[in-house]
């Protein structure tokens, strides 16, 4: 039986020799193997790390709120507390009216809540479904009021709600918490234009076909166009909602008796009543139970706030 020999040729320039079969398996699982790590090992393994970074403070933060005075003065510091004392919870909101202070926050934070949403959907479905002459001048006008810093206004704002007296009552608005809820319902520069981004993603074709229908303004805005932009409904409450649970410098300027604290205003003073004898724990505790509400709220509609905000930017 004749046997064929195959060689293969060395000279430069003739064609080189074919892979085997194992080493081209090998080499497309190296591949795909680093190709998975690029894509998603690395970047997971860093968004880990970073999580664990953001995470450390409130970590810190919870562990203190449940460790005893004792373990507090330990050094080194424990990482995990050895027998957490859950009673520093309770024993935190006896400190300071603590309840008083959370109903105040609340009252005021649904206030705004509800004003931020009712004037900037109104305000953003004016520059960006109605057409008017002048309207986006007047909008890029609005728009670079977000670069005027907040503190300039509190002269001028303190000085017209001191100026301003309430029909009924005689008395000016300062100590009372309009306040820190009428400038919401004004509508804000930066939420007007992510409710106007949002609704230039909205057809028109909706619109028109409903005028045909007979629907004027006001039920076309209410009935077709918030319903679909929920999302962005959500944005700005949860913007609005974490801006009037953690103000500190409205009440501070505004509120002056006691009783119509808020929760950051309290907490502050609760700390420097103890200034010579601070207690961490009970101060840690009553952090942990003020920021908590916050975090609830951001977790239960974070698929509704990413959503708003990448879709309030596809379209400028």
């Amino acid at each position: 039986m004749a046997t064929t020999t195959t060689t293969t040729s060395t000279t430069p320039g003739a064609p080189s020799a074919p892979i085997p079969p194992m080493h081209q398996s090998r080499r497309a699982r190296k591949d795909k193997f680093s190709r998975i790590a690029s894509q998603k090992v690395i970047p997971r393994v860093f968004l880990i790390f970073m999580c664990a970074v953001f995470l450390l403070p409130f970590y810190w933060m919870i562990a203190t709120a449940v460790k005893s005075n004792v373990e507090l003065a330990a050094y080194p510091p424990t990482l995990i507390p050895e027998e957490p004392i859950w009673s520093n919870f309770k024993r935190a909101t006896q400190a300071f009216p603590f309840w008083r202070y959370a109903a105040n926050t609340t009252f005021i934070t649904g206030l705004s809540i509800l004003g931020a949403i009712v004037s900037n959907t109104i305000i953003a479905y004016g520059f960006s479904r109605i057409e008017w002459p002048g309207r986006d001048k007047v909008f890029f006008f609005v728009l670079a009021t977000v670069f005027v810093p907040t503190p300039v206004l509190y002269i001028a704002l303190f000085d017209i709600f001191a100026d301003f007296n309430l029909i009924f009552t005689r008395k000016n608005l300062i100590d009372s918490y309009w306040p820190l809820i009428l400038p919401l319902w004004f509508g804000n520069a930066f939420w007007i234009f992510l409710m106007r981004q949002f609704f230039l993603q909205i057809p028109k074709d909706l619109s028109d076909a409903a005028r045909l229908d007979g629907a004027n303004e006001f039920q076309i805005f209410a009935q077709i166009i918030l319903p679909i932009a929920k999302s962005a409904v959500g944005v700005v409450a949860i913007f609005a909602a974490v801006g009037a649970w953690n103000d500190f410098m409205g009440p501070l300027i505004y509120l002056q008796s006691q009783d119509n604290y808020t929760l950051s205003i309290g907490l502050t003073f609760f700390q420097q009543a103890n200034a010579r004898d601070v207690q961490y724990n009970l101060l840690m505790a009553a952090s942990t139970l003020i920021v908590l509400p916050v975090i609830v709220l951001f977790l239960s509609f974070q698929r509704t706030f990413t959503e708003g905000i990448s879709v309030a930017g596809l379209k400028g």
